[in-house]
């Protein structure tokens, strides 16, 4: 038998120059390697196992729907798909009440934009600089980092924007409200100078993941509500990270207050076991198609086995009290030890997140927030951050480390043993890369 590698093209790579590891089991927050090496994810892998890795429940729930009803075309009803349909908009924040399921995140992006075009009759969509929408050719254009470069723009129609970012503010904002008012303000002369009746829509995640756990300030989200509103436009609400109690919420906007037009999903839905996303939407934009029909399906469109374990991750978070173990180990252990870090490690330049999504920015100097590393750094520039990622991964951790962040996502049904490790082990690695701190 040849081996795997041999003959596996492996995404955002290139491929002899990558030796990836075999993982040959997992089990709640930890996966184990071909040679018998644990780690602790504290990644959910790309942010999706958010009820842990090999979860009894939703294993048990795909074999039961197995034996009702293992597949059958989205054109047919069926029980399963119907009742997460109807269990996702009686959590979604009221008015979103339809949903269309999709593959993918990505796939749920560009069926977004496809929706909010055809209900406005424009085609424009505006976007942040720092953010990651999939990579399929309009949602890779409306990517606005670096992965999108080598792609070029695959949609003529997507024009970006500088989204709020409070510690490196591109406005010179002082706090966090006056970041609001700007960021605004640009936001509002952008549609303005784009052509506000050019633009379907502005779409947004709704707390940044890839780019950084970017939380918007207080008041950010309901203005942009209060923007598209003023100008008929569509707020897409970019939750496939985020969604299903990522932020200690089931969707993220609940923390802010404000409902979008369209909020799409993925990861987090079932935790990944079997590829489900959607666009989740308001009556409005359903009713554009009433007695017009959609332009667009896919062939397994609310998969029922993805469907099936879609249902179980709703009974499980109901049975087992997840958003309230989340919100609880949050504010008792995360917020506290991170917090602790940066006091004790001067190379952190600040700590943000909410629920079990943080992040940590690191600084060559405090005072002036030079980054430890350049803005798309590869190869020696990238060492000192590769080197974090590595120590991490030796004492047994896997980390998200991305940019000049180490971006930590563990599992929600993390435990809190678990939790105090994994972040001795960031403490241990922050120790060790201190020697490039310049301040």
């Amino acid at each position: 038998m040849t081996e795997t590698n041999d003959h596996v093209f492996y995404s955002w790579s290139a491929q002899d120059e990558i030796n990836p590891v075999e993982i040959v089991s997992s089990e709640g927050s930890t996966i184990t390697d071909a040679d018998g090496n644990t780690f602790l994810d504290f990644t959910s892998q790309l942010v999706f196992t958010n009820l842990g890795h090999q979860n009894p429940r939703l294993i048990q729930a795909i074999k039961d729907q197995a034996d009702k009803l293992a597949v059958i075309a989205p054109a047919y009803k069926n029980a399963t798909r119907t009742e997460l349909a109807g269990r996702i908009a009686d959590a979604a924040p009221g008015g979103l009440n339809y949903v269309f399921f999709t593959n993918s995140g990505a796939e749920a992006n560009e069926h977004a934009v496809r929706m909010a075009r055809f209900h406005t009759g424009r085609k424009k969509v505006l976007s942040a600089y720092r953010s990651y929408h999939g990579a399929t050719a309009t949602a890779m254009t409306l990517t606005g980092e670096p992965r999108r470069w080598a792609n070029d723009n695959l949609d003529a129609h997507v024009g970006r924007f500088f989204g709020p970012y409070s510690y490196r503010s591109p406005f010179h904002s002082d706090s966090p409200e006056q970041e609001t008012e700007r960021a605004l303000e640009h936001l509002e002369q952008s549609i303005i100078l784009e052509g506000a009746d050019t633009i379907a829509a502005v779409i947004l995640e709704t707390v940044v993941g890839t780019n950084g756990v970017l939380v918007p300030p207080p008041g950010y989200l309901k203005g942009l509500r209060e923007l598209c509103d003023t100008y008929g436009i569509v707020w897409i609400a970019d939750e496939v990270m985020v969604g299903f109690g990522r932020t200690g919420k089931m969707f993220a906007v609940e923390n802010f207050d404000a409902t979008p037009d369209l909020l799409t999903f993925a990861k987090g839905v079932n935790s990944g076991y079997v590829p489900l996303g959607g666009v989740i939407m308001t009556t409005d934009v359903r009713n554009t198609f009433a007695h017009r029909a959609y332009p667009g399906g896919l062939t397994y469109s609310g998969h029922p086995l993805a469907c099936g374990a879609g249902v179980e991750t709703f009974k499980i978070f109901e049975e087992e009290k997840i958003l309230d173990r989340v919100n609880e180990l949050a504010d008792r252990v995360i917020q506290p030890a991170l917090v602790e870090l940066a006091a004790k490690h001067d190379i952190i330049g600040e700590v943000r997140g909410l629920g079990m999504f943080w992040a940590l920015e690191l600084v060559k100097n405090r005072e002036t927030r030079e980054p430890l590393v350049p803005f798309a750094a590869k190869g020696e520039d990238n060492a000192p951050m590769a080197a974090i990622g590595a120590a991490c991964k030796k004492a047994g951790l896997l980390v998200i480390v991305g940019g000049n962040r180490i971006q930590i996502a563990p599992p929600l049904t993390v435990s809190e043993e678990e939790l105090r490790r994994g972040l001795q082990i960031i403490d241990e690695a922050l120790t060790e890369a201190g020697q490039h701190y310049e301040g």
